[in-house]
């Protein structure tokens, strides 16, 4: 083996390492928003909304900063108008 095919091997290794732990966190369990709760946000990430085919209450989920720089995910419901067809 010479030294780019170790170089290769090492770069695909480290990024499917990268991707791993990239599932890994979004297979933690995302906590559900409640009426009334405080949310420290300080900057929205990314809004999620997979049901983008349905009407009506979907779940979305946001990612978002807080004021000490720290990620947080929280799940919402949402009201989702992808597959709504007004007037027939």
């Amino acid at each position: 083996m010479n030294f780019k095919t170790l170089a290769r091997i090492g770069l695909f290794a480290t990024l499917g390492l990268g991707a791993f732990s990239a599932f890994a966190d979004t297979a933690q369990s995302v906590p559900s928003y409640h009426y009334g709760q405080h949310l420290d946000v300080k900057k929205v990430v990314a809004i999620h909304d997979d049901n983008a085919n349905q009407c009506g209450i979907v779940t979305a989920q946001m990612d978002y900063l807080d004021s000490h720089g720290q990620p947080h995910s929280v799940k919402y419901q949402n009201y989702a108008t992808g597959a709504c067809h007004e007037g027939g």
